[in-house]
């Protein structure tokens, strides 16, 4: 076997073949290595001083132990020498190592290439494929250009608008809570979306009595005019969340501008530099923090008009809405808050000119504030204002001598509170509970005829409803409210009966215009009927010689009556003309009145035969 130049001279003379060793046909490049390290491992030269252990890619366990099946056979050209078995073991061994390894590379790198020129094959198919498609599509754009190159573009333009509407679709909608998914809501019919929100019937029995006026709450507010939203904003009733959809959330000619970073909103009249709304978050805490009802009826005026002359003071009315809740759910929410740190000490408590002293009004804690009280120590205090606290700021103090507690007896005290809370809640312009935001929502909507953008959220997880207690230390805080608890009774009783008036209103409104379109497109029919009945007969006077009704006609005008009135119906109501144009033609035409009246009375009396007949 001749050798290459390179392999010739590192071996040094030729050598033999071994005996029944097939000769090589193979290329020699790729044995260049396994004839170097054949010379490496020859007695005396330099190689074998320098490498004494296996080649690459050859395990020393693969070569330490003889191969059971064949024999070992030495070179005829290193025969006598001692190292000679072992040397034609390694040799084999390497051979056939090199063998394998050379087959699997030749398998791998085949089953590579089917894979990269099927892969490749596919995508040939599928670029024709698509071509296809966009030339039946976009046929017109085959003519100009070169139609390969312009199917490439959008091709490859379609896939990156897909991936990018992925990418949108998964920043914007990450979970698989997404409205945009949710099928069943096209498949489900819509519910009502003011049922009742704690999922139970929306009738129920009222335990009060009220009179229409009571419950027909129908403002006129003008809010280009002088009139005024005030809003009473009691702690821990969600007057937080009401009073930004008052700022941010409803449908204005000139919406309140509210800048990023700041509390208050600027909410102005249209074409004027003065606001409609007094509450929170449009001219802050003017009169105090969460001013209570005698202190915003005796400051609202002053601070609105105050830089006016008493003269030219314009005559305003006060709207004066709040938010009520669950006296339970409200003091626990309360405790949490104070727990947390807050104290209220910016409250003025303003009554009948003047704050009220310490001996009146003394403090449940000594230090800053009341953080980390338990809820034991926050119910023992006996002056702790979250007591009672929604009755407290709905009442006019000034009936009992304002804080002071030695004016008359406590019994005496509660009942006049109590009644007067009732009597400034239900005179109220407004009033919604946070128990039904979407019931407040459709109330506040009526009464002062004003939308709100987007719809209420109902939330039932609050840091109230975590606090679990046990039902002895509920009984003792509905006993420590026991005015919020008969207040809160008679507010829901009131508001749910306000809440079905204004539904029952709505739907006989409704049910009343449906009920004088049909009348009026029905007379309308019938008017045009007689009109070109009695044209005809005025044509033909020859035709009907006697005066008397032909029954046999009027019976098939009666049948005919049906789907002549459905098919002149949007005739009809497209050709129905205003009250002004009707006044206008009759100053032209007075003549006219007489005969349409002599219509209209024969109109009435068909209607009745037709009735009859029927």
């Amino acid at each position: 076997m001749a050798l290459p130049a390179c392999a010739a001279r590192a071996l040094g003379p030729p050598l033999q073949p071994e005996r029944e060793a097939p000769a090589r046909t193979t290329c020699p490049r790729r044995h260049s290595r396994v004839e170097a390290e054949l010379a490496a491992s020859r007695p005396g030269s330099v190689a074998a001083s320098v490498r004494a252990g296996p080649p690459r890619g050859v395990s020393r366990g693969f070569n330490s132990q003889p191969l059971p099946d064949e024999p070992l056979k030495a070179s005829s050209s290193l025969a006598g020498d001692a190292r000679a078995p072992l040397f034609a073991q390694l040799a084999r061994g390497r051979r056939r190592r090199m063998h394998d390894l050379r087959r699997r590379w030749d398998l791998g790198s085949l089953c590579r290439a089917l894979l990269t020129r099927g892969l490749a094959a596919l995508g040939h198919s599928l670029k024709h494929v698509l071509g296809a498609i966009f030339s039946k599509i976009f046929g017109p754009l085959a003519s100009v250009g070169n139609m390969d190159e312009k199917s490439n573009k959008l091709l490859l333009a379609l896939v990156m608008l897909f991936l990018f509407a992925v990418i949108v679709l998964q920043y914007v909608c990450p979970g698989t809570e997404c409205q945009l998914l949710r099928l069943q809501a096209f498949s489900s019919p819509m519910p009502d979306p003011y049922r009742s929100e704690d999922e139970s019937s929306a009738r129920f029995v009222p335990r009060y009595n009220f009179s229409r006026g009571d419950l027909l709450r129908k403002v006129d507010f003008d809010i280009k005019g002088d009139d005024l939203i005030v809003f009473l904003h009691i702690q821990k009733t969600g007057g937080t969340t009401f009073g930004r959809h008052l700022v941010r959330n409803i449908q204005l000619e000139q919406p309140c501008e509210c800048r990023v970073g700041q509390k208050k909103c600027t909410c102005h009249r249209p074409g004027k530099r003065e606001t409609w709304l007094f509450s929170r978050f449009s001219t802050g805490w003017s009169c105090g923090l969460h001013a209570d009802w005698t202190e915003l009826t005796s400051c609202v005026p002053a601070v609105v008009d105050g830089k006016r002359e008493a003269r030219l003071r314009p005559s305003r009315n006060f709207h004066y809405i709040t938010i009520l809740r669950d006296p339970v759910s409200r003091y626990l929410s309360e405790w949490r808050h104070v727990q947390r740190g807050a104290t209220w000490k910016a409250s003025l408590h303003v009554c009948d000119g003047r704050p009220p002293t310490s001996e009146e009004l003394p403090s449940c804690y000594t230090g800053d504030d009341w953080s980390g009280c338990p809820l034991k120590e926050f119910m023992d205090c006996p002056y702790n204002l979250a007591n009672n606290r929604q009755v407290r700021m709905l009442s006019d103090l000034t009936l009992v001598g304002c804080y002071n507690l030695s004016v008359m007896p406590e019994k005496q005290r509660n009942k006049v509170l109590l009644e007067s809370a009732k009597s400034n809640l239900k005179h109220m312009a407004f009033f919604g509970l946070t128990e039904f935001q979407r019931k407040t929502q459709y109330l506040f909507e009526k009464t002062f005829n004003m939308n709100f953008i987007s719809p209420f959220t109902q939330y039932n997880t609050t840091r109230a409803s975590s606090v679990e207690i046990n039902e002895e230390i509920q009984k003792r805080i509905e006993g420590l409210n026991f005015l919020d608890m008969e207040l809160y009774s008679y507010a829901k009783d009131l508001f749910l009966q306000r809440y079905q008036f204004m539904r029952q209103k709505e739907h006989q409104e409704a049910r009343r215009k449906r009920q004088e379109q049909r009348k009026f497109l029905k007379g309308r029919f019938l008017q045009t009927h007689f009109q070109s009945q009695s044209q005809g007969q005025s044509q033909n006077p020859s035709q009907n010689p006697s005066p008397t009704p032909n029954l046999n006609a009027n019976q098939n005008v009666t049948q005919n009556l049906i789907p002549n009135l459905i098919q002149n119906l949007t005739q009809s109501s497209g050709q129905n003309p205003s009250p002004k144009e009707n006044r206008e033609s009759q100053k032209q035409n007075p003549g006219q009145e007489q005969s349409d009246g002599n219509t209209s009375n024969g109109t009435h009396d068909y209607i009745g035969s037709v009735e009859k007949w029927r």
